[in-house]
């Protein structure tokens, strides 16, 4: 089975509430399987059945209340 990653740095994360609102979000998107955030850096690591738009990424994390930077 085929597995994408896409990396991504989310800003204004800044506390566990903040990691779990994206990671959420992020998980609803279709073919999502893993959603690994670093607080800190605002690193945001997303395993994939298939390759993401970046369109979708940007919406869920807007929908968390955050910005892709």
């Amino acid at each position: 089975m085929t597995t994408v990653t896409t990396t991504l740095t989310v800003t204004g994360m800044t506390c566990g509430h903040c990691v779990a609102s994206v990671t959420e979000e992020i998980s609803e998107i279709t073919g999502v399987r893993e959603v690994e955030v670093v607080l800190e850096t605002g690193q945001v690591t997303i395993t994939s059945e298939a390759p993401l738009d970046p369109a979708d990424l940007a919406s869920a994390v807007a929908e968390a209340g955050y910005a892709v930077g």
